[in-house]
């Protein structure tokens, strides 16, 4: 289980989490729903410690921390068992797809190179990308860098999986087809995963619970079903009344 309690973080001065609470099974699929600016991506980076929070405690699958008192060895055993998918891929430019997939598993994990590169091949070629293994990033498409990148995710066999608004930066023929790879992952339920996503029919359908996050706050959270249908805050009914969801084949 990753479980966070009582989180909370700041920059200069202003409070972008405050008080954040949340827990996610092994296996279970949550989607973080809000306007911009609500707190979500800063959520996802203060897990994998890509940000420092300011209070709270965070603990994935038997590994817990005090953010106020987190040592270095504590946010290399959670980065262990953690892969963050970026929106805007982030894959280092200069090398391959193939070497983007292998980089993480020979540099971090120490795996022998052979090995790292069996790994990189079976991942890739899940992506549908056994063709480009010798690609660079600029000969790819965009949905083909996001599936590298998620591949590079997969590679690490992580507990958690975080994916920060995975589609944004991808042209909308494109959507649906890297959402139908996500709901794959979310449907083999070997891992836990937290999705910051503004694709509401995905939300809908792919989801075991969804939260809506607003000022820094978790306002509302249940099923699928429940926040979208019924849901109980009226904040929550003022997002979603604004919000046209966009019909995908997933």
């Amino acid at each position: 289980m990753l479980e966070i309690k009582n989180l909370k973080k700041s920059f200069g001065g202003r409070d972008v989490l405050k008080d954040v609470s949340l827990t996610v099974d092994k296996g279970e699929a949550v989607v973080i729903l809000g306007p911009s600016g609500s707190g979500k991506t800063t959520l996802l980076r203060c897990i994998n410690f890509l940000e420092m929070a300011e209070g709270g405690t965070l603990s994935v699958f038997g590994n817990a921390v005090n953010f106020k008192k987190v040592h270095k060895k504590d946010v290399l055993e959670i980065r262990r068992k953690t892969a963050f998918v970026f929106q805007n891929y982030n894959l280092f430019n200069n090398k391959t797809a193939i070497e983007n997939v292998t980089e993480g598993l020979i540099v971090a994990r120490k795996v022998k190179k052979a090995t790292a590169l069996e790994t990189a091949k079976h991942h890739l070629d899940q992506m549908g990308l056994s063709d480009k293994f010798n690609y660079y990033p600029s000969q790819l498409s965009g949905g083909q860098q996001q599936r590298v990148a998620i591949a590079r995710a997969l590679s690490l066999n992580p507990e958690v999986i975080l994916f920060d608004e995975p589609t944004s930066a991808l042209d909308p023929e494109l959507v649906g087809e890297t959402l139908d790879i996500i709901k794959k992952i979310v449907l083999s339920k070997n891992n836990a995963i937290i999705i910051v996503t503004h694709e509401m029919t995905f939300a809908q359908k792919a989801a075991d619970k969804v939260v809506f996050m607003d000022d820094g706050y978790v306002v509302e959270e249940g099923t699928a079903e429940d926040v979208f249908t019924h849901p109980k805050e009226e904040r929550t009914k003022q997002f979603l009344s604004r919000i046209s969801p966009i019909e995908y084949n997933i």
